[in-house]
């Protein structure tokens, strides 16, 4: 066989031939040789033109060595379609000329891989890997096509990751790769780089040693007592990079002890070597077992989880190369059967169910129908072999390490039919080979009849801890140890679903870094793994104090090579474990705990502590001091000298307290003395307020700038509507100091600068006030208003006057603390408003008020009447008791009937139920118990019932309009409601009783009435007509009250007096109705003529008046205008609106008129005004019906004085003026 030396030539066309020689030449392809547009030439491009001047040469095999699978088959299908018809398949073509195309590498199977050796007829192409370099032979290769590269393994110190990077070939290999050309003639070798760049390579590839972990190396020297490994004599020294990678793997792994524990060793110490790391009792049973360290570990730890068959399965399978095989023209069908045995979660358990399925197929069938059987299921039989001796050689060598690997559990015939049985006819697990057997092992695995899976997890992570990852959503990857980032091999059962953490068994670069044999795993073993090996860093954030653990906490962050296996984990600082943070941590426990409260304590002591602080804060409250209270730094002292050092929590107190308190009880108690160093007291601020027979709690808040700041009475709603402004501006006796001297610098300057300081007059004051209007006995506060108090008393010692606008000026000035607050409460207790104006809180809550008397009294009437019937069931008609118990039928009437046959209510359902439905009266009410009267037809003045904390609740009962012919029985909060509704209420009823038919009034108008009222405002005549029969029913009502046969409207409280006003109505009411008909008629008259002279004028001067006449009329006139307008003014609107006609023929009769019109407008403008001020003033005061009448009469007073200035010729009912007008308003406010 001819050599097949190499001679470098460049430019290739210099080459020459010899006998008995190979001749190799090189080219640019790939190294940067273009084409003759000067474009780099790819790979491929420069394959395909070397085999093509190949194909040229004599015949003889070519063999392309490339650097991967992935090149093969680019390689391959460029060939095949470069090739054309020439190209065959299967070797056996007759065509000449015709070309194989045969794939090389490791991962064929067995059958494809032993194609290359087979006899052929045609010119074949072999595509390979280095595989072809040494380790096997070609037969019939003349050529070499060679690129120049190669995977090369090579092992990261820094990512702990065994890389296949393509690198360039050395020379060395280069010439190899020559020398497989002219073994049987002469050859030529075509490299696909210059011979530059050929002779810039390394002569030879590195040792392996050199690109491999050291971890075994260094394991094995250290049992042998070699010394360090960088001491020892290697032929290639490997870098300290790769020792201290390989030192921090069996570190990892427990095999040897940390630097700083091996530092305090003797070098002398048995079974270690000089100077070398030190093994531990776990490394030196490691060095007894042939394989991987990590493997070996995985082995010692089953022993400590009770798995070590399981696991000896697949440390064996992790020794070896896959035995599942994956042809390519056939990966869909091998893929479905290995398929049966996947796990979702775990490739290593893929593994062991493969086991379980080989060995029982094994024990089933015969040597030669087993071989089949892996063939058919594209199982690599020798490599099962493989397998299995591996796996008894670990049985044998752990045997000896006290490693006693029981069999892997099988399972059984009948299983395996239950399983078979089991699955669906027509399936596809049904119609796959033996898919029984394959269930009924997956099946077995998942069951309790094995060892758990998490214990086999487990004991594989002490040996791949370097190996772990947690995904990243956000890149779609997993973040591995030391910044790595991989994602899952495409064939592992778990590349369709993400695990937050997974564990590999290798990580492999090739395209990008691949996870191959991958499983969950629970970060937890990740953490406790790493603990053991003390590997995690943990990083603490700030500490802060935890109510529930009742213990200073911190988030701790767990780090592994710079994976972060918990992110925010809450612990007890006292567990960091140094004496700094047991430190703080007891500091935070008294701090927090104990001085803060920030404890849910049970202990005695504590509640005792935490009253006495309450009672003493309400003193500072109430006396509006800060710093009368100890500080925190006394309290916290006050623990600090009694808890020992050693209690850092509350489960730590706890324990020393249970014993502790037998002998000392008292030892964590507070005192006075000590809350309270420089004394006080609440004297003078009492906790109630007293006004008439009510009492009502007081509330005192310090927080300067809130709403509730100061002192408040707690008023429930239900008396809400009881309480007067009066008195309250006196705040409390021990306020009245302040109140003095606030009151001085809230004054206008030139009264406060008569008053200075301030301070020694505000003294002065206040002890003369105390000493001239003294606080009466059970009262809160002096008989007069503090303002005039006030007043008398500088007058008296300074001599100064304050009127009533420097005392309004005041109260804008005053600091809000200093006006008394008011909180009304529900049934509750709880705060549903509050303020400091009592009249705005009274008006925004009259409804809840009324609500609340009513359901407070409903409530006792309803109690009181359940009584009486039970009193009254219990005896007979004749006083004596009912044996039975039975209410006698004789008694009192059920049900009382109107006597007129009107609709009413009755009933005596009990006096909460008939009340509530008091409801669209239109007749005096009856049969109403529980009011003091035994028919029920007396409406008393008022009811009172206990309310609250013994508060007499009063409430009012009224008549209350509902519409204008019926009325509801309700109880109002206040004396004041009553008095305006109730007559109103009672009228309502009168018209029930006799209101007239719309044809019988409107029968009583004359053509010339009937024309003009058609033309009202009013929705309907219906309308109109109705609210005529309750103007005259108000007339006629109030004369009758007025005589001295009626009685005022509000103490209609009887059905006899009730029954008067009825009589006197059914007589009067026809005429009056008629009377306010012709009233009515009148003034629609007149204001159809405002319209007119409106309309006839529009001189532009004239807009103003114009629009000022306009609104006025619409004022004066608009639907419900005759109810609306008071029975004594309805007479008047003629007039008013006669005026206004006067007004715009005045205006308009002359160029100068209309500025004498703006200036008497000037004049009503200046009463209106003073008017609505009138008006807002009593909105801010109490309900009074004398002011709304005097407010009332200033209204029409206003329309009096437009007569006098616009028209005077019509003449004024009563004498007017700007002045009377003020004068009137006057008494308002």
């Amino acid at each position: 066989r001819s050599g097949a030396g190499a001679t470098a030539l460049s430019p290739r066309n210099q080459g020459a031939r010899g006998k008995g020689r190979g001749r190799t030449t090189s080219s640019g392809a790939g190294a940067g040789a273009s084409t003759g547009a000067n474009e780099p030439k790819d790979q491929v491009t420069g394959i395909l033109d070397a085999v093509d001047e190949l194909l040229g040469e004599p015949g003889g095999d070519i063999l392309i060595f490339l650097a991967g699978e992935r090149d093969i088959r680019d390689t391959e299908a460029a060939l095949i379609d470069h090739l054309g018809a020439r190209y065959t398949p299967d070797g056996r073509s007759r065509t000449p000329g015709a070309i194989e195309v045969v794939p090389l590498y490791s991962r064929l199977s067995a059958a494809e891989q032993h194609r290359v050796f087979e006899a052929h007829r045609v010119r074949r192409i072999v595509l390979a890997t280095n595989v072809a370099e040494t380790s096997l032979t070609v037969p019939g290769i003349r050529y070499v096509i060679d690129p120049g590269l190669a995977r090369i393994s090579r092992y990261s110190n820094r990512t702990k990751v065994q890389r296949l990077p393509i690198e360039p070939v050395s020379r060395a290999s280069a010439n190899q790769r020559a020398g497989r050309c002219g073994r049987v003639a002469d050859g030529i070798a075509i490299r696909l780089y210059s011979q530059a760049d050929f002779e810039a390579r390394p002569e030879y590839t590195e040792p392996e040693i050199l690109r491999t972990s050291l971890a075994s190396v260094i394991l094995q020297m250290a049992a042998l007592g070699l010394g360090a490994v960088e001491d020892f004599p290697f032929l290639d020294a490997p870098d300290s990079r790769q020792v201290r990678s390989g030192l921090q793997l069996l570190t990892e792994i427990g095999a040897i002890e940390p630097a700083g524990a091996t530092s305090a060793r003797s070098d002398d110490a048995p079974g270690r070597g000089r100077r070398g790391p030190h093994l531990t009792g776990i490394g030196r049973r490691l060095a007894r077992l042939p394989i991987d360290p990590r493997l070996g570990r995985m082995l010692l730890e089953a022993g400590e989880l009770g798995c070590v068959g399981e696991v000896m399965v697949i440390v064996a399978a992790l020794s070896i190369q896959d035995v599942r095989e994956r042809p390519v023209d056939k990966q869909e069908a091998s893929d479905a059967l290995h398929r049966r045995f996947a796990d979702p979660t775990s490739d290593f358990l893929t593994y062991l169910n493969l086991w379980r399925y080989l060995r029982t197929q094994s024990r089933e069938l015969s040597g030669s129908a087993f071989r089949r059987m892996c063939r058919a299921e594209f199982l690599h039989y020798l490599r099962v072999r493989e397998w299995q001796d591996v796996h008894a050689q670990l049985r044998q060598l752990a045997r000896p390490l006290g490693l006693d690997a029981a069999p892997v559990e099988l399972p059984t015939a009948r299983s395996i039919r239950a399983a078979t049985e089991a699955l669906e006819p027509g399936s596809h697990a049904a119609q796959i080979a033996n898919g029984g057997v394959a269930a009924a092992v997956v099946a077995l695995g998942r069951s309790a009849d094995t060892p758990d899976a998490d214990a086999i997890h487990r004991s594989l992570l002490v040996g791949l801890l370097s190996n772990v990852g947690n995904w990243d959503e956000r890149r779609r990857e997993y973040a591995g140890a030391r910044g790595t980032r991989f994602t899952i091999w495409p064939g592992s059962g778990l590349r369709r679903k993400t695990y937050d953490w997974v564990m590999t068994a290798e990580l492999v670069e090739t395209s990008r870094l691949f996870a191959r044999t991958v499983a969950k795993v629970d970060s937890r073993w990740i953490e406790q793994v790493a603990d053991r090996a003390d590997l995690t860093r943990r990083v603490f954030g700030e500490p802060y104090w935890s109510t529930r653990q009742g213990a200073a906490m911190v988030h701790e962050k767990v780090l592994l090579y710079g994976m972060t296996l918990v992110a925010d984990r809450p612990v007890t600082l006292a567990s960091v474990g140094t004496d700094s943070a047991r430190q703080v941590a007891r500091e935070m426990f008294i701090r927090s705990g104990l001085v803060e409260g920030g404890w849910h304590a049970r202990h005695g002591f504590v509640e005792r502590n935490r009253a006495l602080i309450e009672e003493l804060q309400d003193v500072e409250r109430r006396r509006r001091e800060h710093g009368l209270l100890a500080d925190d730094t006394a309290l916290f002292d006050f623990y600090d000298d009694r808890i020992p050092e050693e209690v850092t929590s509350a489960a730590a107190f706890d324990a020393w307290w249970k014993e502790q308190r037998r002998t000392t009880p008292d030892l964590l108690d507070f005192t006075r003395e000590l809350l309270l160093p420089g004394g006080g007291d609440a004297s003078g601020f009492p906790d109630t307020w007293v006004q008439g027979d009510l009492t009502l709690g007081l509330d005192y808040v310090f927080e300067p700038g809130r709403p509730e700041d100061g002192v408040s009475v707690q008023v429930p709603v239900e008396v809400l509507g009881r309480l007067t402004p009066e008195g309250f501006d006196w705040l409390v006796p021990g306020m009245r100091a302040e109140l003095c001297v606030a009151t001085i610098r809230a004054l206008p300057k030139r009264v406060r600068r008569q008053l200075v300081p301030a301070p020694d007059v505000g003294a002065q004051v206040r002890a003369q006030i105390e000493q001239e209007f003294p606080t009466p006995p059970g009262a809160s506060c002096p008989e007069v208003p503090f303002e005039e108090a006030f007043s008398r008393v500088v007058s008296r010692l300074k001599g100064v006057e304050i009127t009533e606008a420097d005392w309004a000026e005041a109260a804008q000035r005053l600091p809000d603390h200093l006006a008394m607050g008011f909180a009304a409460l529900d049934a509750q207790g709880r705060v549903i408003d509050r303020g400091r104006d009592l009249v705005s809180l009274q008006q925004r809550l009259s409804g809840r008020t009324e609500e609340a008397v009513r359901s407070v009294v409903r409530g006792a009437l309803a109690q009181a009447m359940a009584e009486a019937q039970e009193r009254q069931g219990s005896r007979g008609a004749d006083g004596r008791p009912d044996r039975k118990g039975r209410k006698k039928k004789g008694g009192q009437q059920a049900a009382s009937q109107n006597p007129d046959g009107a609709a009413g209510t009755t009933g005596t359902a009990g006096a909460g139920a008939g009340l509530e439905e008091r409801k669209g009266l239109t007749d005096w009410p009856s049969g109403v118990p529980g009011l003091g009267d035994p028919d029920g037809s007396t409406i008393p003045a008022s009811v009172e019932s206990a309310g609250r904390a013994g508060l007499v609740v009063r409430g009012y009962p009224a008549l209350v309009v509902a519409s204008a012919r019926s009325a509801d029985l309700r109880i109002l909060p206040d004396a004041v409601a009553q008095l305006g509704a109730h007559g109103a209420g009672v009228t309502a009823l009168a018209l029930a009783r006799t209101a007239l038919p719309t044809a019988r009034v409107t029968s009583r108008w004359n053509a010339q009435e009937s024309l003009i009222l058609a033309a009202n405002p009013y929705r309907s005549t219906e309308a109109l007509v109705e609210d005529m029969q309750v103007a005259g029913a108000r007339i006629v009502a109030g004369r009758w009250a007025a005589s001295a046969s009626g009685s005022p409207l509000a103490e209609v409280r009887t059905r006899e007096v009730f029954a008067s006003l009825v009589g006197v109505m059914r007589n009067e009411l026809e005429d009056e109705v008629y009377r306010v008909a012709r009233q009515a008629a009148a003034a629609l008259r007149a204001a159809r003529e405002v319209d007119r002279v409106v309309s006839e004028h529009t001189s532009l001067t004239l807009l103003g008046t114009l629009q000022e006449v306009r609104e006025r009329a619409a004022a004066l006139i608009r639907d419900g205008f005759i109810t609306v307008t008071p029975p004594e003014y309805l007479a008047h609107l003629e007039r008013y609106l006669r005026a206004l006609v006067m007004r715009v023929e005045k205006a308009a009769s002359a160029p100068s008129a209309a500025s004498q019109d703006a200036a008497l407008a000037f004049q009503v403008s200046q009463a209106q005004e003073v008017v609505d001020k009138a008006r807002a003033k009593a909105a801010s005061l109490p309900a009074d019906p004398q002011r709304e009448a005097l407010l009332e009469e200033a209204r029409w007073m206003v329309e009096e004085l437009r007569v006098s200035l616009f028209a005077q010729t019509l003449g004024t009912s009563r004498k007017v003026s700007l002045q009377r007008i003020t004068k009137l308003c006057a008494q308002i406010a």
